[in-house]
């Protein structure tokens, strides 16, 4: 078995957006944090943008997690912007003990996004 696990995702940003104006509050809401919301909704033009990159980030960590069943509740995944302009995740209730179980810590994410797409890459080592 590696010592790290490796999650990426690839997320379009018009699909976002299209998500967004369909169904508005309802979709941030099951999906981002009152946090992830505000900082977000605070980008002006870049919302649908800094969303998409969100979304990417929990997908790549559900596959570094392998839930056992494939579902997990997504605001249990929080991305943090930094001070210094980085990001890094935080895990909440069903995803912070599924990583404990699993004995996954030292969590890093890379967030990109440009006009089109927002990718993601999550790592995770195992500590014995």
């Amino acid at each position: 078995m590696s010592p790290v696990r490796v999650g990426t995702d690839l997320v379009e940003i018009a699909t976002v957006a299209k998500s967004l104006a369909a169904f508005g509050q309802a979709y941030l809401e099951r999906l981002f944090t009152a946090d992830e919301i505000a900082y977000c909704l605070a980008g002006g033009a870049e919302t649908a943008q800094r969303l998409a990159a969100r979304f990417a980030a929990k997908e790549a960590c559900i596959k570094v997690l392998r839930p056992p069943d494939g579902g997990i509740d997504w605001r249990w995944i929080e991305v943090c912007k930094m001070p210094g302009g980085w990001c890094e995740l935080l895990l909440h209730e069903g995803a912070r003990r599924l990583a404990q179980d699993q004995g996954l810590q030292g969590w890093s994410v890379s967030l990109s996004h440009e006009r089109l797409y927002a990718i993601a890459v999550v790592t995770a080592t195992f500590v014995p």
